[in-house]
């Protein structure tokens, strides 16, 4: 069931034997898949790893769409499927982001991809019918934000200090008002009922891409771009909320939410783009001393085959931005900025997890010719890399790693396995494995 890990990779020949995984693969689910603009799409409670995914029905049509979350039990090792919504829509931005409420009952939030859905100005959600039980649901409840809003993600996040220390539950989603721009709704009785509140950040015309990271107490950090990258030479920003405040890295304060959205240049920046350096944001994560750190993706000369993977990390005056990968080519024409992703280790800044279908060091194609999943290591803040293969020959692409917050002591790693031609066109699974310390 668990790994430990040891050796490194820094060459360009990998021996062609079979396929090879460091440690158990486990197949959560044989059918699904996600986007990275969703948190959290996985997440460790009482004994079980819950992820949320979007089936693509290859070979039981009849799960087309289906709005799944899957719990994989760390004791047993048997694994559960629930369905939250069935045929809701063949397309992996449809995800369920997944938090714990106070009372230990789950809450699935998700939506459709925009579009003209008959459903795209609502949100659906489900909660658990008894505390820690990630496998029985209640009944589908859903929220329409505003009548012309056209919604895509959902990104669950609880401030415990608010509303009186009750805690406050917020969802972060796009599209209030058919903006296309960062958006929030708030539930003040643990995802009951909402309202929606507002832009959280507004660049007219254009779609900001954002990650987000919070404390669970007082704090909500968030990294974001201009837009999306085949529309605009992006950088990355940073800002975070606190008591009502949105505040710059170094602290400064920008102005009250309620006085109106966050403009792209009144946060810091992080990454400064261009046209030979077009950014996407992957990751976000804050670490013990409450410094949030960060990975995400950039395209180089404009060569949709040349992608790298950035690492930031705020020492509490600055921020220290490496490049420390090669994350190779994009994984289809027509969305040129679609890299493997990189994904943090939320328990330990010093480890990311990529994909990549180079290897990381030099850039050379691996002799697989599919993406593998690498650990990476650091021992100065960033400025160096060890990295060591967790799948190594593989007959098919493994991409989109995630890490949900555990322990300290383990690690469940998590990605897609299988094909990815679309993002309405996938045959993928959610595997994973355990790394014990």
């Amino acid at each position: 069931m668990s790994s430990s890990l040891s050796g490194c990779f820094g060459r360009d020949e990998v021996s062609q034997k079979q396929e090879q995984v460091i440690g158990e693969l486990i197949i959560f689910n044989d059918d699904g898949a996600y986007t990275w603009f969703q948190d959290e799409r996985a997440i460790i409670s009482d004994g079980k790893i819950i992820i949320g995914s979007v089936a693509g029905g290859k070979s039981d049509s009849n799960r087309t769409g289906d709005i799944e979350v899957v719990t994989y039990d760390l004791t047993t090792g048997v694994t559960q499927l629930s369905e939250l919504h069935h045929n809701l829509e063949y397309d992996d931005h449809d995800s369920p982001a997944l938090l714990v409420r106070q009372d230990g009952r789950y809450l699935a939030v998700y939506s459709t991809h925009m579009g003209n859905h008959p459903l795209a100005n609502t949100v659906h959600y489900r909660i658990s019918t008894d505390p820690y039980d990630s496998t029985s649901w209640g009944p589908e409840l859903t929220f329409v934000p505003s009548n012309n809003s056209k919604l895509s993600y959902s990104n669950l996040h609880i401030l415990q200090d608010e509303n009186n220390n009750d805690g406050r539950i917020y969802n972060f989603f796009r599209g209030l008002n058919n903006s296309w721009n960062p958006s929030i709704m708030t539930s003040d009785d643990m995802g009951e009922n909402w309202a929606a509140l507002g832009l959280l950040i507004e660049h007219t015309g254009h779609r900001p891409y954002v990650k987000y990271a919070s404390d669970g107490i007082d704090t909500i950090h968030f990294i974001f771009t201009e837009g999306h990258p085949r529309d605009y030479n992006n950088s990355i920003y940073h800002a975070y909320y606190r008591d009502g405040i949105l505040y710059s890295s170094d602290h400064s304060e920008i102005r009250l939410l309620e006085n109106g959205p966050l403009k792209i240049d009144e946060g810091t920046t992080v990454f400064s783009g261009g046209a030979n350096s077009v950014a996407w944001c992957n990751d976000l994560a804050i670490d013990s001393s409450g410094h949030p750190y960060l990975a995400y993706s950039v395209q180089i000369d404009e060569n949709p085959l040349d992608h790298r993977y950035r690492y930031s990390r705020w020492s509490g005056e600055q921020w220290f931005d490496y490049e420390i990968a090669f994350a190779g080519e994009r994984l289809y024409s027509g969305e040129d900025d679609y890299t493997g992703n990189i994904a943090l280790d939320p328990n330990n800044p010093s480890t990311v997890y990529i994909s990549t279908n180079v290897n990381p060091t030099t850039g050379a194609p691996l002799p697989s010719g599919y993406y593998e999943i690498f650990q990476g290591r650091t021992i100065d803040g960033g400025a160096n890399w060890i990295w060591l293969p967790i799948t190594q020959n593989s007959t098919e692409d493994n991409i989109r790693p995630i890490v949900p917050y555990w322990d300290g002591q383990n690690t469940a790693v998590i990605w897609l396995q299988g094909t990815y031609d679309r993002y309405t066109d996938f045959n993928l699974k959610v595997v994973g494995l355990i790394i014990s310390e």
